[in-house]
C-alpha cells in the first residue's frame, strides 16, 4: 500500500473545501442578484414588464439580458398583484369613452389592455423603445413620478408602461398619440395612372431596377409609398408602381405631438432631445407599414421607393438633419442654406431607406421634393405639381390650411409664395373645448333663436367643436349680433358663452382671442400676398384650397369672418390633400419630378414680418370680419 503524502492531501482537501465555499458564495450571490424568472437558458419566463427583457430573434419568448450584478428587484416594473388582498377603489380610468375600475399597482399599459385600446410598442412594454407614448388627460397626480426613462417627455405626457398607477380613489383619464381622427386622404387631381407612368422603378426579364440599377428579384409586385408628414397628421398611400393606383391609404395623427403643438415649439423640443420626434415618427410608419403587408399579403420587400412631403421642419426632421437654424432669423433650413451658397444644386433630398430606418426593400431609396423657401416647404411643392402648376396660365391662389398656412399666387410665368404661423387654434389647440375632427366633434352649428343646433361627426354625442365648427360658430355669432367683430359678447360683461348647457360645452372671450389671432394669420398670408402680386380677390380664377379642415369648411363662413379671401364661390376648388397627391405623382412620373425641380426656383418667396404694414394688416385680421375686396 502506497504511503499517503499527508502535505499533498492537505493541498487537494483545501483545494476541494475552496470549490465548494466558492459553489456556495455563487449560490448566494445568484439568490440575491440573479433573478429568479431567469431559467438556465437565460430566458425571462416572467408575466410582467422588465426593462432586461429582448425579443427572440427566431422563435418565441424573451431574453434577459441582465448581467446579474445589479439588484434585479430595481428592473421590474411592478410586483405581481396579490390575489387575496381586498383593496377596494373609487376610482376609474377612461380611454376613448371606455372605462375600467382602478386597482393598485399596474400601469397604463395594463388599463389599456384591459379598455382594449392599441398602445404601440417595440420593446416589450421596457421603456426603451418610446412608443407607447400617451396624454393624461384627467389624473397626472394619481401617477408614480416620472422616471429616467420619460426624461425627455414635459407637461402631462407619459410613456404607458412606466406611469404607474398609485391612487386608485381618483379619477384618470388617457388617450394614446397615435390616433385616427378624420384626416382628409383623398385628393380632386388628374388620375396618376394611365400609359404615361414613368416610374424610377421598373422591372424585366425577373429583375427590379432603380434608374436602371439592378436591386433585386422581382417578387410578384413593383410597390412605392407617397407620404404627406404633417404637423398634426400624417397620410401614407401605397401605390402600384406598375398600374398607378393605389393600393392603400393609411392616416394618423402625427405621434410627435408630446414636442408641441405648432413648428417653433417643435423645433425648440428637438434641439434639447436630439432624435427623439423623428424616433416616434419612424416607429409609427413602420407599424402602419407592416400593417398594409398583412392587409394586402405583400412584404415589405416589393416597397422599392417612397416619396415624402411634408414642411421644412418635418421634412428635415425625417431626414435626420438639424432644424435650429429654420426658427431663427432668417429661418431657413441648413439645406436651403447650403442651396443658397451653391454648395447644393437643389433642395430636394435623396437617402437610403436603410439610414433613414424605414421598413422597405433594403435597397430603397427615399426621395423629397424640393423647398421653396423658409417654412415654405416639400409639401407645397407636392400641391403645385398636383394642380398641375406648368399650365396655369392664368392667375389662380392656392391656400393650404393648416397649423402652418401656405399661400401662393400666381401662374406659371410668376408666382408669390408666403407662410403663415396660424398654430393650431382651428385644429383645437388652446381652445377650451376645441378637439381635433374625432367622432363627435361638433363640425357645423346653426342658432334657431333660442339655442344653437349642431352636427356632429359620425353623429355621435358632442364632446368639442373641430376646425369648420369653429368657423361655423364664429359666423353664426356675428350674424346674429352675438358677439362683435372684435370678439366681444353681446353682453360686454360675459367671459363665458353657455353653447349647449346639457353637455357643459361653454366658449369664451379667451377662445375668440386666440381664435382671433390664428385667423389674422391667415389673413395676412392672403393679403399681403395678393397685394405683392399685384391683384385682388376678384382677379383670381381659381383658388385652390387644399389641406386637413379646409374641406369641410363652409365657404361663406369662412369668407364672412375673413378667413377666407372674398373670392367668387364658384371660383373656389376644393383640392382636398393635394401634398399626398402631388407626392403620388412624382413617385409615377420622372417628368412631373424634373418639372417641379426646376419650377420652384422662379418661386418669389416673402417675410410676411417684414412687410412694413404687417403689424397694421395683422391687427385688422384679429376682427372677425370680410376681408376688403380692394387692397
Amino acid at each position: 500500500m502506497k504511503k499517503i503524502d499527508k502535505a499533498e492531501y492537505e493541498k487537494r482537501l483545501n483545494k476541494i473545501t475552496q470549490i465548494f465555499e466558492d459553489l456556495v458564495v455563487h449560490a448566494d450571490e445568484q439568490a440575491t442578484y440573479r433573478c429568479p424568472y431567469k431559467n438556465r437558458f437565460d430566458h425571462c419566463t416572467a408575466k410582467f414588464g422588465c426593462r432586461n427583457q429582448r425579443k427572440i430573434d427566431e422563435g418565441t419568448g424573451l431574453l434577459c439580458v441582465g448581467d446579474d450584478k445589479l439588484d434585479y428587484r430595481s428592473a421590474w416594473e411592478t410586483d405581481a398583484p396579490d390575489p387575496t388582498s381586498e383593496t377596494h377603489s373609487t376610482g376609474t380610468i377612461t380611454c376613448d369613452g371606455k372605462a375600467y375600475q382602478l386597482t393598485p399597482g399596474k400601469t397604463i399599459f395594463d388599463y389599456a389592455d384591459d379598455l382594449t385600446v392599441q398602445v404601440p410598442t417595440s420593446c416589450f412594454r421596457t421603456g426603451q423603445c418610446h412608443e407607447c407614448i400617451v396624454e393624461i388627460k384627467r389624473g397626472m397626480d394619481s401617477l408614480r413620478r416620472p422616471n429616467e426613462a420619460e426624461a425627455f417627455l414635459r407637461d402631462n405626457y407619459r410613456l404607458a408602461c412606466q406611469a404607474i398607477v398609485l391612487d386608485i380613489d381618483k379619477d384618470i383619464e388617457f388617450t394614446p398619440l397615435r390616433r385616427s381622427p378624420r384626416i382628409l386622404t383623398h385628393a380632386t387631381t388628374t388620375d396618376s395612372s394611365g400609359p404615361g407612368l414613368d416610374p424610377r422603378v421598373t422591372h424585366r426579364d425577373g429583375v427590379v431596377y432603380y434608374n436602371n440599377e439592378s436591386i433585386d428579384r422581382y417578387r410578384g409586385h413593383l410597390y412605392g409609398l407617397a407620404l404627406d408628414i404633417g404637423t398634426t397628421t400624417v397620410v401614407a398611400n401605397l401605390v402600384d408602381l406598375e398600374s398607378g393606383k393605389t393600393v392603400s391609404v393609411s392616416s394618423f395623427e402625427n405621434p410627435q405631438r408630446f414636442g408641441g403643438s405648432d413648428i417653433m415649439n417643435r423645433i425648440s423640443y428637438d434641439g434639447e432631445f436630439k432624435g427623439e420626434l423623428r424616433r416616434s415618427l419612424i416607429a409609427a410608419l413602420n407599424s402602419e407599414i407592416m400593417e398594409m403587408c398583412e392587409r394586402h399579403n405583400f412584404v415589405r420587400q416589393e416597397i422599392y421607393e417612397i416619396v415624402v412631403a411634408g414642411n421644412t421642419t418635418m421634412r428635415d426632421i425625417f431626414f435626420k438633419h438639424d432644424v435650429q437654424s429654420i426658427g431663427q432669423k432668417p429661418y431657413k433650413s441648413l439645406i436651403e442654406h447650403e442651396y443658397r451658397e451653391g454648395t447644393r444644386s437643389t433642395t430636394s433630398l435623396t437617402e437610403k431607406v436603410r439610414r433613414l430606418g424605414l421598413r422597405a426593400n433594403p435597397k430603397a431609396m427615399v426621395y423629397s421634393l424640393p423647398l421653396i423657401a423658409s417654412h415654405v416647404g416639400a409639401d407645397v411643392a407636392a400641391d403645385l405639381v398636383s394642380i398641375d402648376i406648368p399650365a396655369q396660365d392664368e392667375i389662380i391662389m392656392l391656400v393650404d390650411v393648416g397649423t402652418n398656412t401656405e399661400v401662393v399666387v400666381g401662374n406659371a410665368k410668376r408666382m408669390v409664395a408666403a407662410s403663415c404661423p396660424a398654430g393650431p387654434a382651428f385644429e383645437g389647440g388652446g381652445i377650451e373645448y376645441g378637439m381635433p375632427a374625432y367622432p363627435g366633434a361638433i363640425e357645423s352649428v346653426k342658432w334657431n333663436d333660442s339655442q344653437f343646433d349642431y352636427e356632429t361627426i359620425s353623429g355621435e354625442t358632442p364632446e368639442g367643436l373641430c376646425g369648420s365648427g369653429l368657423i361655423s360658430l364664429l359666423a353664426e355669432l356675428r350674424r346674429n349680433n352675438q358677439m362683435s367683430p372684435k370678439g366681444v359678447f353681446e353682453d360686454r360683461k360675459q367671459r363665458v358663452m353657455s353653447l349647449l348647457p346639457e353637455h357643459g360645452i361653454t366658449f369664451s372671450r379667451d377662445d375668440a382671442s386666440n381664435l382671433a389671432q390664428a385667423k389674422a394669420a391667415n389673413y395676412c398670408g392672403q393679403y399681403i400676398v395678393l397685394r405683392h402680386f399685384g391683384c385682388v380677390p376678384k382677379d383670381i380664377t381659381k383658388l385652390f384650397l387644399a389641406g386637413g379642415f379646409a374641406n369641410y369648411v363652409n365657404l361663406q363662413d369662412a369668407i364672412e369672418i375673413g378667413f377666407l379671401a372674398p373670392v367668387p364661390e364658384a371660383n373656389v376648388v376644393k383640392i382636398g390633400n393635394a401634398a399626398v397627391a402631388g407626392a403620388t405623382a412624382v413617385l409615377l412620373s420622372e417628368k412631373k419630378r424634373a418639372d417641379i425641380e426646376a419650377f420652384v426656383n422662379n418661386i418669389e418667396h416673402i417675410e410676411l414680418e417684414t412687410t412694413p404694414d404687417f403689424f397694421e394688416v395683422f391687427v385688422e385680421g384679429c376682427q372677425f370680419k370680410p376681408m376688403p375686396a380692394t387692397l
